[in-house]
């Protein structure tokens, strides 16, 4: 039987509250040695959606499992006609305070590095370098048969050409760059093969029900055994792919800061969560450290 991922979790015990105190954030990024795990959260104030908080896109949306993309061609022309037509918006976010401020950190020599579990690049957009995509990136395309990749704007393309004319009104766009649509909006839309070898595309992205390559985890893992703590920003830990390197600090004494408006999974873990919004947050820390943090003014998502 084809089991659904976790999409959800509600805590079975009474965990410390929330508190408003950044100072062991400053101290932490002031020793050096941090390393920053993200989420959803990061990227709300760019526009895009979080799957879990007030308002989050579970509460309307499902996202596509990877047995369903792989089984089904229905499933795959409901993707792909949701997923073309809300790269027109995601493509389009650019960096908030909060990846700023990360970057402006990384510059100042503060990190050890960042591990995202966002798809959405824009860490990279705000000048982090050497981040870790845990969960790929809607940039690039890969072929399911040849393992042939390509630029997500070559497919954009072509899926262009094959559908012209496709312009619905979505009721909104969720963090995997979803737009929801009904299927009477999805109509008979023409998914496209690979230009190779006429195989089945998918997004370069780890979807739900699907299993990060395990180079990849043993690289994050290598990454928390070398930092001096570890800092999560947005991320409620529903899933084990972001849990398990909160769990492996923990258990050998890094130290782990959360910095997330709602309880997490792995706030018992945490010597401390932090319930502000993230970008005034890492600004205020930014401030507190003397780290300029540049005004956006030029950053893009490439």
């Amino acid at each position: 039987m084809r089991t659904r991922p976790t999409l959800s979790w509600s805590p079975t015990e009474d965990l410390p509250p929330g508190t408003t105190d950044l100072g062991p954030v400053a101290d932490a990024l002031r020793s050096g040695g941090v390393l920053v795990l993200s989420g959803a959260g990061i990227s709300t104030e760019s526009g895009i959606p979080d799957y879990r908080g007030e308002g989050g896109s579970l509460s309307r949306h499902t996202p596509m499992t990877y047995q369903d993309f792989t089984a089904s061609a229905r499933a795959r022309r409901r993707y792909w006609a949701r997923s073309h037509l809300g790269w027109r918006t995601f493509g389009r976010a650019r960096p908030n305070a909060g990846h700023r401020a990360v970057a402006a950190f990384e510059r100042r020599g503060l990190l050890s590095g960042v591990i995202t579990q966002n798809v959405d690049g824009l860490h990279q957009a705000a000048g982090s370098e050497g981040v870790v995509e845990l969960h790929g990136s809607l940039d690039r395309v890969v072929c399911l048969s040849c393992g042939a990749f390509s630029p997500r704007r070559e497919l954009a393309r072509r899926l262009e050409q094959a559908n012209e004319g496709f312009a619905p009104v979505a009721a909104g766009i969720n963090p995997d760059g979803d737009a929801d649509l009904t299927d009477e909006q999805v109509g008979d839309f023409r998914v496209v093969p690979c230009a190779v070898c006429g195989g089945i595309l998918k997004p370069d992205v780890v979807f739900f029900g699907e299993t990060v390559p395990p180079q990849r985890v043993e690289h994050c893992r290598s990454l928390v055994r070398r930092a001096a703590s570890v800092l999560v920003l947005g991320s409620s830990l529903t899933v084990m792919s972001g849990l398990r390197f909160v769990r492996q600090a923990a258990e050998t004494g890094t130290p782990v800061l959360i910095v997330n408006r709602d309880a997490t999974r792995g706030d018992r873990h945490a010597v401390t969560r932090v319930a502000l919004p993230l970008g005034a947050a890492l600004t205020t820390v930014a401030g507190r450290l003397g780290v300029p943090v540049d005004d956006g003014v030029a950053s893009g998502a490439g």
